[in-house]
């Protein structure tokens, strides 16, 4: 089977990037420094959400399901750097040419990624492949819209239109997931600031399984998983979570009853 690779990340402000581009911000303290980028950017669009090049990555979690099984986790570790991290990720997509899910990856994720790579010198030559070596890719790649080797669910079960998008969290519960628990991504900062890293992968890993149950619920819903199948596809992933064994997965079939 193809691998299927379901992604999020989890972003705080790029501090050190905003202090070189505003010098006069260098005596700031970092929460200085984030409050001052917010208040340009909402006086200037209506919102305090930063602009993509400006989003440092501090996690990225990952849904890996192969015929192995299927393993969920951050990738690296709390002492990773933000170019280690994004070099993980793209290197995992030149081993394995996977199958990309994610929810508003098309709309956010991706393109952070795009400039996050091109701001750390990053290699990613099989997720920018379009066709030239690879004939394969000519009509079904990772950056077109409209091709399926990066499924961005949100941007597909909409058909394209941003008005009709849905938040995860409330799709994934109305489906009968679990949706988020504890936190979201207006608290990844202040989380971030008080050195919750650990708390913010895990959030990270919960949207992955969000993420993978509501593609697994799509996948059912164009027919490519019998009834059957996808019973044993939500199965396995209650093992997995089980066998893990963390905290974070007790609360999250806690809050998922088998039915």
């Amino acid at each position: 089977m193809t691998p299927t690779l379901v992604f999020d990340l989890e972003t705080v402000p790029d501090i050190a990037g905003l202090r070189r581009l505003r010098p006069q911000w260098a005596e700031l303290t970092d929460a200085e420094v984030a409050a001052q980028a917010c208040a340009e950017r909402r006086e200037k669009t209506g919102s305090d959400f930063l602009p993509h090049h400006l989003h440092r990555v501090v996690a990225i979690g990952c849904g890996f399901r192969d015929d192995q099984g299927f393993r969920v986790r951050c990738l690296g570790s709390e002492s990773d750097d933000e170019p280690k991290l994004v070099a993980d990720l793209f290197k995992l997509i030149d081993r394995y040419t996977p199958q990309l899910v994610s929810w508003n990856g098309g709309g956010f994720d991706l393109p952070v990624l795009h400039y996050r790579a091109l701001i750390h010198g990053i290699a990613a030559s099989r997720y920018w492949e379009l066709g030239e070596d690879d004939r394969d890719f000519k009509w079904n790649n990772y950056i077109s819209r409209y091709h399926t080797r990066h499924l961005d669910l949100m941007d597909l079960l909409a058909l394209y239109q941003p008005r009709a998008s849905a938040p995860l969290d409330e799709l994934a519960r109305l489906a009968g997931f679990p949706g988020k628990l504890g936190m979201d991504g207006a608290k990844v900062w202040e989380a971030y600031a008080a050195g919750r890293l650990r708390d913010i992968r895990n959030y990270c890993e919960t949207d992955v399984v969000n993420t993978y149950l509501v593609y697994c619920r799509f996948q059912k819903l164009r027919g490519v998983l019998t009834a059957a199948a996808y019973r044993a596809e939500l199965d396995l992933v209650r093992a997995a979570l089980h066998d893990a064994g963390a905290p974070h997965w007790n609360e999250y079939l806690a809050a998922w009853p088998a039915q």
